[in-house]
Parts: structure tokens; C-alpha cells; sequence
């Protein structure tokens, strides 16, 4: 049996450094820049993400945070933006050494919240 994408994601360890290098690139794009720097609890938004990410990708935790329609309604969240926030992703997936599997897999649960996202 193939290993869950949690796995080929190193598990939280491997999940928790992608996502401190997605925001590390978040903060560094002038597209997403402001939305990241005025964020009201940046620190809350990581382990958010965290445990989105574990949750979402066969990980043994539940994702206790809110969903994704619901954190973006309001936000107005341009399509220039989403693409970013996903280049952003893979380009720290290729920092974290991931697999062309691994981003065909993060791809599709992305582009799966596309409509939850953008412009709600």
C-alpha cells in the first residue's frame, strides 16, 4: 500500500517546515505581502495551517479550525492572489525537497478549494 501524502510530507515535522517556508514566502510576495503582515495572529494562522495540511492529507489529527469558506469570507481574495499563495507552496514543497507526486497531490486539494477561496 502507498504511504498517505501526510507521509511523503514527513509528517507533521516535514509539514510544520513547509509551512514555516510558505510563510516565510508569503511574507516576502509583494502579491500576498499586506495580507500576511496585517494578519491579526499570525502565529494562530501557522498552526492552523498546520494541522490543515496534516489533517487534509491523511494525518492521524482532526483539523479543528474553522472552514475554508468561512476564513475567507469577506477577504475578497483575487485570483492573481490564490495563484501566488500556490506558487508560493510549491516553490517551499521544492525547498523541502517534495516530490513531483507530492505536488500533483497538494495541487489538487488546493485548486479543490479554489471556490471557497477566491472572491467570497
Amino acid at each position: 500500500m502507498a504511504n498517505s501524502l501526510y507521509e511523503r510530507l514527513g509528517g507533521t515535522d516535514g509539514i510544520s517546515r513547509l509551512v514555516d517556508d510558505v510563510l516565510e514566502a508569503h511574507l516576502n510576495n509583494p502579491i500576498v505581502k499586506t495580507r500576511y503582515v496585517n494578519a491579526r495572529d499570525l502565529e494562530h494562522a501557522r498552526r492552523m495551517s498546520v494541522e490543515f495540511f496534516c489533517a487534509g492529507s491523511g494525518g492521524p489529527k482532526p483539523y479543528t479550525g474553522k472552514d475554508m469558506l468561512s476564513i475567507h469570507k469577506g477577504m475578497n481574495i483575487s485570483e492573481q492572489e490564490f495563484v501566488a499563495v500556490v506558487d508560493d507552496i510549491l516553490d517551499a514543497m521544492d525547498k523541502n525537497s517534495l516530490g513531483e507526486a507530492e505536488k500533483k497531490d497538494v495541487l489538487a486539494i488546493l485548486y479543490s478549494l479554489k471556490g471557497d477561496i477566491i472572491r467570497v
